[in-house]
């Protein structure tokens, strides 16, 4: 078979380093890198042969310095179809949005991981997605520090919070599972500020991002000559949070021999860099997460039992948000808020054909791809408020006959209606708006007494009559 011609990526740099790490990433990916040191060769290049058959551009923003958004701009309207990127150390929302209105297509701020670089290059450069609107952009809000911070009311949801809480304030390891973008990150940074280690060390590391070679050191550290290209001493990710909280990301993609070492560890608290002849015991709690279930993946042999069940201790599953569609009315107008806090931007509303919109998409990049989705659109939005015609690429997908018509319950999260076209019975009516409003209220239990017009015992007493758990 033919192989698939090679495409071609501009990458408009001035760093020799960063410039062999990305030519060498996107390699993974079939792309051939062309370099431009500064804006007039980026500018010249376009011109030339190869510069017409250009499939990318990424920019770093230091070359043309303040003239950055400028310079998109000049890109932009040579080659309006060209998808470009744009690396920055800034985490300003400001500069995001000038250089999104410049015609930017994401906004990445370094470092930026390996992972996070391909998947901006592949979704930006994704033809049958069709959706530039639909990019990740959630580096430009700050993520949520608390279980009160985190909107939603659907029960799977709720029980994943409760869980969390719960486990939060020991020192056990706790497993978290769930798609990519369901917000495994949040729920993380929430547990290490309410635990007994919030002023304790946080950090992460992400095994899909390190080469199986390098997992041991980066985990363990190794000595000086302790291998080929071993030049120095180093610690490892272990021993840099003793007395505090490591996150291993990307859990499921772990090599089976790190596996064994990981549950050694586990077991006995000890660590021993590559070259040591001796351990050190380190107090660390591990918080694990992963993309795909590790049940599934140890009845297929592809991960140790024994490490499963040792990670955990505590397991929270976070469900996709397809899973709980009666929160995305709330998801939206919370990040609606949150968008209009920054600079460069206002506070939107958004209309009942923009949330059955919204309801309508599957959301395969789940709740950070919505606040990435709001973000764009806001953006780019001159009304007061959010309508069906800011998501024109989010219309395209979904095909006006697979949307659903607004309804009054949208918003409320609460079906009135059962299947069959019958009203449900009032106690599972009652149920859902007693939900609705411990996740509207974010658990704040004296509060939603207060907003149903009952007393808090009242409202205790209904929580154990209808089988609500307590998520206070």
């Amino acid at each position: 078979m033919q192989e698939p011609e090679q495409r071609l990526l501009l990458l408009i740099d001035d760093e020799p380093a960063q410039c062999r790490l990305i030519t060498a990433l996107a390699s993974r990916e079939g792309w051939r890198t062309i370099i431009a040191r500064d804006s007039e060769s980026a500018i010249a290049t376009l011109g030339t042969r190869q510069g017409m058959q250009l499939g990318a551009i990424i920019l770093d923003q230091w070359v043309p310095g303040d003239d950055a958004c400028s310079l998109i701009a000049e890109l932009k309207a040579r080659r309006p179809a060209l998808p470009i990127l744009m690396l920055t150390t800034s985490a300003s929302p400001l500069l995001a949005v000038e250089a999104m209105r410049a015609g930017a297509t994401d906004y990445l701020i370094k470092p930026v991981a390996p992972e996070r670089l391909l998947q901006a290059l592949r979704s930006a450069t994704t033809r049958e997605s069709d959706a530039c609107e639909l990019q990740p952009l959630t580096e430009k809000i700050g993520a949520t520090l608390d279980f009160d911070s985190m909107i939603g009311a659907t029960p799977a949801f709720r029980a994943a919070l409760a869980v969390s809480a719960k486990a939060a304030r020991t020192h056990g390891t706790v497993l978290i599972e769930g798609e990519s973008g369901t917000g495994k990150e949040m729920l993380v940074r929430a547990m290490h500020a309410a635990s007994p280690r919030s002023k304790t060390a946080l950090r992460t590391i992400n095994i899909g991002s390190i080469s199986s070679n390098q997992i041991e050191s980066v985990l363990f550290g190794h000595e000086k000559g302790a291998f080929p290209g071993a030049f120095e001493r180093h610690i490892g990710a272990l021993q840099h949070a003793d007395g505090g909280t490591l996150v291993i990301d990307e859990i499921d993609r772990m090599p089976e021999p790190m596996q064994d070492r990981l549950v050694r560890f586990l077991e006995k608290g000890d660590v021993q860099p590559i070259g040591a002849r001796h351990s050190f015991r380190v107090d660390v709690r591990i918080i694990a997460c992963a993309n795909a279930g590790l049940r599934d993946l140890v009845d297929m042999g592809d991960f140790r039992a024994d490490l499963h069940a040792l990670l955990a201790q505590t397991q929270v599953i976070l469900p996709a948000l397809r899973q709980r569609a009666g929160d995305i009315p709330a998801l939206a107008r919370h990040f609606l808020t949150r968008i209009g806090e920054q600079p460069g931007l206002r506070a939107l509303g958004i209309t009942d054909g923009a949330l059955a919109l919204l309801a309508a998409y599957d959301w395969p990049g789940n709740v950070r791809q919505l606040q990435a989705t709001l973000f764009r659109a806001a953006v780019f939005c001159e009304g007061e408020a959010l309508t069906a015609q800011d998501f024109p690429n989010l219309s395209n997908l979904i095909g006006e006959g697979n949307r659903r018509a607004p309804s009054v319950t949208d918003g409320a999260g609460v079906t009135l209606f059962s299947a069959d076209g019958n009203l449900r019975p009032l106690e599972e009516i009652e149920a859902d708006v007693i939900r609705l409003a411990i996740g509207h209220y974010r658990g704040r239990m004296t509060e939603v007494a207060r907003r149903l017009g009952i007393g808090r015992s009242t409202l205790y007493r209904k929580l154990s009559e209808l089988g609500i758990d307590n998520v206070a």
